[in-house]
């Protein structure tokens, strides 16, 4: 009898942590679909339901130009993630040795230090330097700061892959970059996948490199944007398109996560177990 009342406790408590999960989730996407001028009560779920939120902050969002520069500081950003962090993780987890060990340390003490906290002397050494406030600035940010937790996770993953599997390309007379990329790489898929989407994720919705580093209105990104919908006193905000904004900026993310999800969980318990 106990056992039973045990698991029923515990059904019991997934199912109110799903409704208070949901359930901001259900009245945003609901509001997203009344008109702008709807001021009934946010409660009342899917009820005159219209697409006329979504055309407008399609519209005031410039939705097609910002889904351009939020794409190009993603994939861009997440593409040389890729590349240092896995290069950089094959020899940390392959040599076994006091450097390498040190090596490993002072990559992940970047984990320790939050980009934000040092925004301001960067934004001077940048003037310094003369580099320019356009889209593409905030990528060194994006970069330097996802490459510590990056090369944890593929080193984490990298000591799971036998060194054996490039011996026979070695006796072959494969060099190091072909042993890597054409043996190595593929393996560490799982780990790459994990990369992709928990840095993707945070460089999509970030708002606070494109708002520092970034001066012209059309290059902005989706977070920033999105600002506009917030109002002030004067103007106050229209709930049903600032939502509307909401779901149009996560639908890219939730059709790569739906996609890449299978190699996700695995890619973070290998590289949490292993690191």
């Amino acid at each position: 009898m106990k056992p039973k009342f045990n698991r029923l406790l515990i059904h019991l408590g997934i199912i109110i942590f799903l409704i208070i999960t949901l359930a901001p989730l259900l009245i945003a996407l609901s509001t997203s679909f009344k008109s702008p001028g709807d001021t009934t009560s946010p409660l009342k779920l899917f009820s005159a339901m219209t697409f006329e939120s979504y055309q407008t902050a399609f519209e005031k969002m410039n939705f097609v130009n910002s889904f351009a520069n939020s794409l190009i500081t993603t994939l861009g950003s997440v593409i040389v993630v890729v590349l240092v962090a896995s290069m950089a993780a094959y020899p940390l987890g392959r040599i076994n040795s006091k450097l390498s060990k040190f090596l490993y340390i002072l990559f992940i003490s970047g984990l320790v230090i939050p980009g934000q906290m040092v925004v301001i002397p960067i934004a001077q050494v940048f003037t310094t330097l003369g580099i320019p406030s356009n889209r593409f600035t905030p990528m060194i940010m994006f970069i330097t700061c996802s490459i510590p937790f990056s090369t944890f996770l593929y080193t984490g993953f990298m000591r799971t892959v036998p060194a054996e599997i490039e011996e026979s390309a070695y006796l072959d007379g494969a060099n190091l970059f072909t042993r890597f990329f054409k043996i190595v790489f593929p393996l560490l898929a799982p780990a790459t996948v994990s990369v992709v989407i928990t840095q993707g994720i945070w460089i999509w919705n970030d708002y606070f490199y494109p708002l520092i580093f970034v001066n012209k209105q059309s290059e902005m990104s989706l977070p920033i944007t999105m600002l506009n919908f917030l109002g002030d006193k004067e103007n106050p905000a229209q709930w049903s398109v600032l939502f509307a904004a909401c779901i149009l900026c996560a639908i890219p993310l939730i059709i790569l996560f739906s996609l890449l999800q299978k190699y996700f969980v695995s890619g973070i318990s290998a590289g949490a177990v292993k690191g």
